[in-house]
């Protein structure tokens, strides 16, 4: 994970979203999930939400595709413990779904608006997500328990995007403009640990185009 800079909301939010959640929550300020899920209003906005953050999963650190990415607005602080964070953007985060169901209501995680980039990091040729060495003991807890709650490391999803990613630059299908566009942890990373040359991470990673 790096940082994300919070986005300004967009100008229609308030009308389409603010004021009819509020609305709904003075005659129903504890809502049921079937309330929840009939008073949605965030949804009005997740294209404006999408297009703030370039389509970057917050959590994931990628891109989050147009037609089967399953984007979400996730509400940071879980609504069901605080609605009246329901309707507003500064609670809101960009999200893939997948992401988004295994933090559920978890408030441990750490927030993509305040971390520091270089908290998190990308151990080569693993690509395994770890804590920064050095990192003070509670901070590196939090660092592990976000990374484990979010399952940065499941194989088959958030590593396998990454080793994909790597794959495709090492191949020359995708150069490292692109790659930082569509996964900036891992380019930051790659940069940061001198692989983003093709020589070095082809080499650290034992692809050529001989494997294609």
């Amino acid at each position: 994970m790096i940082r994300v800079a919070r986005r300004p909301e967009p100008a229609e939010f308030d009308k389409t979203v603010r004021k009819p959640g509020r609305k709904f929550l003075a005659g129903c300020p504890n809502p049921t999930q079937k309330q929840w899920r009939t008073h949605s209003y965030w949804r009005r906005i997740l294209h404006s939400l999408h297009s703030a953050y370039g389509g970057i999963c917050s959590y994931s650190c990628h891109w989050i595709p147009y037609d089967t990415g399953a984007d979400t607005v996730e509400h940071f602080k879980p609504k069901t413990k605080h609605p009246k964070d329901a309707y507003e953007w500064r609670n809101y985060r960009l999200v893939c779904q997948l992401l988004n169901s295994r933090k559920g209501d978890e408030e441990e995680i750490l927030d993509p608006f305040v971390i520091q980039t270089g908290w998190f990091i990308i151990e080569f040729p693993t690509l395994i997500v770890k804590p920064a060495p050095g990192l003070r003991k509670a901070l590196h807890e939090r660092v592990k328990k976000t990374r484990d709650v979010l399952g940065l490391n499941d194989d088959a999803t958030c590593m396998m995007m990454r080793q994909q990613f790597v794959t495709d630059y090492c191949l020359e299908e995708i150069n490292f403009v692109h790659l930082e566009k569509r996964a900036p942890f891992l380019a930051l990373q790659m940069k940061e640990q001198g692989y983003d040359r093709l020589a070095e991470i082809r080499n650290i990673m034992n692809i050529s185009p001989d494997d294609e």
